[in-house]
């Protein structure tokens, strides 16, 4: 305890010139008899952190910091204090994430992305597409290479879906 003691008053006097003597030891008393204010802090910043992420680990921290504010209320020294978070978040980590990933991030184990999200999409035809041929259309965007389904042609400025891609072509039908 006495470790912790100096630590934090040579952080505090030196870095702090507008207080005095008095007024550094008074806020390191009071910090160091209240360490479950360091432990609630710790939760609130790991369940801000989560809330960005949505991965569940950060969460586990914030259980073992929840531990650590029980543990720092019993009386515990905080060396203590330290392993109880260590071991809590650890358990956490290893038992309580995956079954919360399994049951709160259910149906997004199959995301569409790169071509798959591409089809299905709806754009226009910014070259027209000739029969039996090609031309091009914008798609959210982006121009692709496109040739129709049924090989008929459409004119600039029609709708269309896409249906299918080979490559960097895009099989397209009139909407």
């Amino acid at each position: 305890m006495f470790q912790i003691y100096f630590v934090f008053s040579y952080i505090i006097c030196n870095f702090t010139s507008e207080f005095n003597n008095k007024r550094s030891i008074a806020m390191i008393e009071y910090f160091t008899s209240n360490l479950w204010l360091f432990w609630v802090v710790i939760c609130v910043l790991c369940l801000i952190m989560e809330v960005s992420s949505g991965t569940f680990f950060i969460m586990c921290f914030a259980v073992g910091a929840i531990f650590s504010i029980v543990s720092s209320l019993i009386g515990m020294p905080f060396w203590l204090q330290v392993i109880v978070f260590a071991v809590f978040s650890t358990l956490c980590i290893f038992f309580v994430r995956p079954f919360a990933l399994k049951y709160l991030h259910r149906g997004e184990d199959r995301r569409a992305s790169n071509v798959e999200a591409l089809i299905g999409r709806v754009g226009i035809v910014i070259d027209a597409i000739e029969a039996d041929g090609s031309g091009y259309v914008k798609v959210d965007g982006d121009e692709w290479k496109a040739i129709t389904s049924d090989g008929t042609a459409i004119a600039k400025g029609e709708k269309v879906k896409v249906v299918s891609m080979e490559s960097i072509v895009v099989t397209v039908v009139l909407v």
